[in-house]
């Protein structure tokens, strides 16, 4: 991870303005990544039937139990069984093969849920996804309702894990749009940190956009805590109005416009899965 920026640092503020972290354009990747350690040595019946959509690994867990899962033609009811990609695994009669690993960006337009279903049957993420992959895919981390902007989908659970579990300290970047000025006093306050419910956070970086301009400012932060920009904010009294994501963890929306997606080009899929951004 590099240094940190300085509040009002004038290349952060330029490269926020013009979104200037930009990858150069390579034709769409439906290939299949090259075989890893797991699909030489085997790995264990419950991730391969997970790894196939069919279910999660608990209740991969049930289905072998219960003896409706067969390898290569022989009932298999004992857990923690290991299997190979050359195994022929079955249940309830059925041939399960692996899922194509999918790596989809989406510019996640308001009023959107980020989560594959809703109860009170509003528009989600994955209701934008049309003519897409047959695989199930799912957003990696969070944006709420109305927040706007760079959205993964996937379903790589190993590297889902990897950006949105604390410690891994994933770079975003917010543009946030407020209803009035913002004060250099409660922008001093920001930059220096502060203790809301659910305890102390401090941007990485936070600065005015534009030095005439109050009401529009960029926040560098690793934090996943639920709508944490919003609450810092709304701690000092300020309504925001719009909160656009620009950048999460080497990529950015660049050339997408909301509501729209696209796989992800192999040069950013490598970045992603190397962490070769930060």
């Amino acid at each position: 991870m590099g240094k940190k920026r300085k509040t009002g640092s004038s290349n952060y503020q330029d490269n926020l303005k013009n979104k200037k972290i930009r990858f150069d354009s390579a034709k769409l990747s439906k290939d299949y990544p090259k075989k890893s350690r797991q699909e030489t040595s085997g790995i264990r019946l419950n991730k391969f039937i997970a790894n196939t959509g069919l279910c999660s690994r608990r209740e991969a867990d049930n289905y072998i139990q219960s003896g409706d899962v067969k390898v290569n033609g022989k009932k298999i009811t004992e857990l923690g069984t290991k299997v190979s990609f050359n195994d022929e695994v079955k249940y309830k009669g059925k041939k399960l093969v692996p899922e194509k690993k999918v790596y989809i960006l989406l510019n996640k337009p308001k009023d959107v849920i980020t989560t594959t279903d809703d109860p009170q049957g509003r528009k989600t993420v994955l209701s934008l996804i049309k003519k897409g992959p047959e695989e199930r895919i799912y957003p990696v981390g969070r944006l709420d309702r109305m927040s706007t902007g760079v959205l993964l989908l996937t379903n790589d659970g190993p590297l889902t894990k990897k950006l949105t579990h604390p410690k891994y300290q994933k770079k975003k970047i917010y543009q946030v749009s407020l209803e009035g000025d913002l004060t250099q006093k409660d922008l001093v306050q920001l930059s220096e940190g502060i203790t809301l419910d659910d305890g102390f956070i401090k941007p990485d970086a936070i600065s005015y956009i534009l030095p005439e301009d109050k009401r529009e400012i960029g926040v560098e932060i690793h934090s996943g805590k639920n709508r944490v920009i919003r609450r810092m904010l709304e701690h000092l009294g300020y309504k925001v109005i719009r909160l656009d994501r620009v950048y999460f963890a080497g990529l950015t929306k660049k050339g997408l416009p909301r509501g729209r997606w696209r796989h992800l080009t192999n040069k950013e899929l490598s970045i992603i899965k190397k962490g070769s951004y930060e």
